[in-house]
């Protein structure tokens, strides 16, 4: 109830002060559960995604979110609570099975789960290789996968940007569907599960126009942050 609450209360808001457009939102199914794999751009994406549909989109989020004390940690629940996200432990392991069979459950109850391959936002603008999770989460459920890319929320609200810039229409689409049945009861595979995560990500690449990055975003944030200190220190 209390999602509904909140996108009625900032759906309107949005619509009025930035614009944004959507693309081929006919492709999400009008029940029946699906997965909704999407590019990670901006923290805006969280606003703008679930907006454009009339479905409710249930999401999985890092347990950090939810554990936060204080006002800041308040508000924080509070939002991700009601944009639909469930807290998750991301810290590998038995943590990443345990987040297997919570995404399991979502679908299992007819719903659709929203998730970012890429695990965490881009660190420049690019896609960035994705993580086998979403092809698992697929063909166990046995539900189709729509790729679901935002437009331009990079250029609008960049990592460490605390409010979105005005002036930026942001923009999400939706592909077609893609059927991975020629893979049921395959999924203990690692090299099916690549290919099938692969086929998500082009069609995320398609859909975003954005250039891939054929390694993890997480290795790329080590990668630049290492090159900013050693930059700053003249090593």
């Amino acid at each position: 109830m209390f999602y509904w609450v909140v996108k009625a209360i900032l759906g309107p808001f949005l619509h009025l002060v930035f614009r944004p457009w959507t693309e081929g939102a006919d492709n999400v199914p009008k029940q029946g559960p699906a997965i909704l794999a999407g590019n990670h751009l901006s923290f805006a994406d969280h606003f703008f995604g679930p907006l454009q549909i009339r479905r409710k989109v249930i999401s999985l989020g890092k347990a950090d979110y939810f554990t936060g004390r204080g006002i800041k940690g308040f508000f924080t629940r509070l939002f991700f609570s009601g944009v639909g996200t469930v807290p998750i432990d991301r810290s590998g392991g038995k943590a990443s099975e345990a987040a297997l069979r919570t995404g399991l459950r979502v679908l299992r109850e007819g719903h659709i789960l929203g998730i970012y391959p890429e695990g965490t936002r881009s660190p420049d603008g690019r896609l960035y290789k994705g993580k086998t999770g979403v092809a698992r989460l697929a063909l166990e459920a046995r539900v189709p996968v729509i790729p679901w890319a935002m437009i331009d929320t990079y250029d609008m609200m960049p990592p460490g940007r605390p409010l979105p810039k005005l002036g930026i229409r942001p923009g999400v689409r939706f592909g077609k569907p893609l059927d991975f049945s020629r893979y049921y009861g395959m999924e203990d595979d690692r090299l099916v599960l690549r290919a099938v995560t692969d086929e998500i990500m082009y069609a995320l690449m398609e859909l975003s126009g954005q250039e891939y990055v054929d390694k993890y975003a997480a290795s790329a944030k080590v990668e630049m942050e290492r090159a900013r200190r050693a930059a700053a220190t003249g090593s």
